[in-house]
């Protein structure tokens, strides 16, 4: 787990960015009630890169077409995003099936973040990754939509559900357990949902050339070298609040942004907490 560096100076306890040849963030989901806005933020507040990939589903179009829902958290994520674009860093917006709004636009850019259908990403050694959502190799998603908007509200209800519940178990003093995820595993893992969807995007990196694909979608954070390719999978904002990063020389790293880091971050440093 991520323990931010600390600096002395002026009086003023100050928090030194933790800074990445690139970071791959997706699933944030804005414009829902289960999106963790906040903890992106101080996320993003003390994590910086060269460059950030939005691996889909950054904001959540279908849920705001049907109930909009749109607090300042949320208006803060896009400020943040932009004026780490102003400060030179270079984002790639790859967009998702509940983003898909966006697919209107590749080509263009947006307060300097490029939308493109995929990406192809270089690594300091020469390795390439194909970057991309993955709801197309979702049988459910690109075949059944009707079915998939069914499993987007169910989701949402165990996502209250998991609030409403461990609302109380905090009261109580137990730690948090997500009744959504471990019943979202339960039931893929039955038809072997995962391993189908890891294959199908394996499969898509070896017709594109290159030696891994980092994508999102399923909101399963994961790494690792099966099906004949390097599988990296970004996770979610939601519930796991996962980022993954990529080290100067070329190393992969999933970040797992908890509360216990959250809150020691702005116990340590409030005062940079607000600055930054």
């Amino acid at each position: 787990m991520f323990d931010p560096l600390r600096k002395e100076g002026r009086g003023v306890t100050e928090i030194e960015l933790r800074r990445f040849r690139t970071l791959f963030i997706s699933d944030v989901h804005l414009g829902t009630r289960g999106c963790q806005a906040d903890r992106l933020l101080d996320f993003l507040r003390v994590h910086d890169a060269d460059t950030i990939y939005l691996v889909g589903d950054i904001v959540d179009g279908w849920h705001l077409k049907s109930s909009w829902y749109w607090p300042q958290a949320h208006n803060d994520v896009v400020q943040k995003f932009l004026r780490k674009s102003r400060k030179g860093a270079r984002l790639v917006y790859v967009p998702g099936n509940h983003d898909e709004f966006l697919r209107d636009y590749y080509g263009t850019h947006f307060g300097g973040i490029e939308v493109v259908e995929h990406a192809v990403h270089v690594g300091p050694t020469g390795k390439k990754y194909l970057v991309i959502h993955g709801d197309l190799f979702d049988l459910v998603v690109s075949h059944a939509r009707w079915l998939a908007l069914l499993g987007d509200k169910a989701y949402d209800l165990a996502i209250t559900v998991n609030r409403l519940w461990n609302g109380l178990t905090r009261r109580l003093g137990f730690n948090y357990w997500s009744f959504s995820k471990w019943a979202k595993l339960k039931v893929k893992n039955a038809v072997n949902y995962i391993g189908d969807f890891e294959r199908a995007l394996a499969a898509e990196a070896q017709h594109h050339g290159v030696e891994g694909v980092i994508c999102g979608h399923i909101h399963h954070a994961v790494m690792h070298d099966g099906y004949g390719t390097h599988y990296i999978n970004c996770g979610d904002w939601v519930e796991s609040c996962t980022a993954v990063a990529e080290h100067f020389d070329g190393r992969f790293e999933i970040i797992t942004w908890t509360r216990q880091e959250e809150r020691h971050r702005q116990e340590t440093a409030p005062v940079a907490a607000q600055a930054a």
